[in-house]
């Protein structure tokens, strides 16, 4: 049963949600007729439902602490959730893998292609979060203004192909490259910098090269953007609408495969181990003779090829782009994949991105309450695993003397 405290606590939650969701679910004005509508039965269901949901996250709380207790009096070690268990077990992950391969090859034909082109934005955002993994979920470096790099590829795309008419697959190496130099160019200044003020650098940063893009018109054409960007060619064969569409998917499918072997061995290689060691103890890392400069530069380079890559397929898929699609909002559901996802965590990564960008398109069906919804999912899940989907599971080494050293001694 509940305590007293507890239902006066949940009483509190639910009152003050209720304000807060108040002008969303109670106002509704009608600009045509100068009317406004009053719905307090909405605000009724809003109060009851969220109390109701704390008591339950109370309830979840209190047992959870009642098993973590009876599993420390009998010295048992914690259960790793069964989600978890089996996407960082071989036998379990690689037929898990093949068979959302398989999936994903048969994807185009099952759906529409509607269906098709939300994938390819899903996929993108799965290689931008992988990316953004490397800077904050490995370096443990807070970038708020990734998309900065992700404009990059995006208008050294167009610029080219409007200036030189350079095509896709020519200028694909080249966003990247020049992505990764700005990458550079924005570690230099923040070498000293950590936490909170890294934040607001590079949130800065962001902001700087999307004012630029929006405010030097014979530069970037301004507010107006560049039009009719060419979607990449196979072999020189003219693709229609359907077709180029289905060609870009498989491509993005072929570049996130290479994007998640190249993120994992990364991590487990050297540079990969230097960048935990720098998300853990920079002091510590540098002790143990780790250049730091030589590692924080390394990871925001390679965070920001990826992005650039992302930019360089964003423009070709859209045919179109202006700073409007480059704001901060951009960089910020990028690092909520990363956090929603769990920091170093690639499965996790992958899935959170799926949620984050197929949701919103699937909830279109609740119309004025879509974000609403999307923003309970997101508090729900921070509730219940503030670790993310799938948290990365920290590496154990156990020394074992070996049996004819045992018998030895």
């Amino acid at each position: 049963m509940f305590s007293f405290q507890e239902l006066k606590r949940s009483l509190g939650v639910s009152l003050w949600f209720a304000f807060l969701t108040f002008p969303i679910m109670v106002i509704r004005a009608d600009p045509i007729e100068r009317t406004v509508v009053w719905r307090w039965d909405n605000l009724v269901f809003v109060a009851i439902g969220s109390f109701v949901i704390s008591l339950l996250v109370r309830a979840w709380y209190a047992q959870r602490d009642r098993r973590r207790e009876r599993q420390s009096a009998n010295c048992q070690p914690a259960r790793q959730p069964l989600l978890q268990l089996v996407l960082h077990e071989p036998r379990y992950l690689y037929p898990l893998a093949g068979a959302a391969l398989l999936f994903a090859t048969a994807f185009p034909f099952i759906f529409s292609t509607y269906q098709t082109n939300i994938m390819i934005t899903a996929l993108m955002y799965v290689m931008l979060g992988l990316g953004l993994n490397i800077v904050v979920g490995l370096a443990g470096l807070l970038d708020l203004g990734y998309v900065a790099f992700y404009a990059v590829g995006a208008y050294t795309y167009a610029l080219l192909n409007l200036h030189f008419g350079l095509g896709f697959w020519t200028v694909l190496p080249i966003g990247a490259l020049l992505a990764a130099a700005f990458g550079v160019a924005l570690g230099f200044p923040v070498l000293r910098l950590r936490g909170d003020y890294l934040a607001i650098v590079t949130l800065g940063f962001g902001e700087i090269i999307r004012l630029i893009l929006e405010n030097w018109n014979e530069f970037s054409r301004g507010p107006s953007g560049i039009a009719n960007i060419p979607r990449p060619g196979f072999f020189g064969i003219e693709l229609s609408l359907d077709n180029a569409i289905l060609y870009l998917y498989y491509l993005m499918i072929a570049m996130v495969i290479i994007t998640i072997f190249v993120v994992n061995r990364l991590q487990d290689s050297r540079i990969g181990r230097a960048w935990i060691a720098l998300r853990e103890d920079e002091i510590a890392c540098q002790a143990m003779g780790i250049d730091k400069t030589k590692t924080k530069l390394t990871a925001f380079a390679l965070g920001a090829t990826w992005a650039g890559l992302v930019g360089v397929i964003f423009a070709a898929k859209t045919t179109f782009i202006n700073p409007a699609s480059f704001t901060f909002l951009e960089s910020a559901i990028i690092l909520c994949i990363v956090v929603l996802g769990g920091m170093g965590s690639i499965v996790g990564v992958i899935i959170a991105a799926m949620v984050l960008i197929l949701l919103p398109e699937y909830l279109r069906a609740l119309s004025d309450y879509r974000m609403l919804a999307f923003g309970a999912v997101l508090v729900t899940m921070m509730i219940f695993r503030p670790q993310g989907l799938i948290a990365n599971v920290r590496r154990t080494y156990r020394f074992e003397k070996k049996p004819a050293e045992a018998d030895h001694e």
